[in-house]
């Protein structure tokens, strides 16, 4: 794998692992969700959290869908970084 476009997919699951990371944190906080920036994270977030949602359903108060969301980005940039390697 070209080391360059390795370098950009593991940026890029780096910054849409921050930004779950981010939503999750504004889950707690009396957030407007109309606001430019909560719009920002969900649109970028949800075509990821929503499948997995669909998988594993929140249980009552506790959505698991970001942190099961995180663990799969941290397997693809390993897996990326282990094919730029070999």
């Amino acid at each position: 794998m070209d080391p360059y476009v390795a370098q950009f997919t593991v940026t890029f699951l780096q910054i849409l692992t921050w930004a779950i990371i981010a939503r999750a944190l504004m889950s707690w906080l009396p957030i407007d969700p109309s606001s430019s920036l909560y719009q920002l994270l969900f649109r970028v977030t949800e075509p990821i959290i929503e499948p997995i949602r669909r998988v594993l359903p929140p249980m009552g108060f506790i959505d698991l869908s970001p942190l099961a969301a995180i663990l799969l980005l941290w397997m693809m940039q390993s897996l990326v970084v282990n094919l730029t390697a070999a």
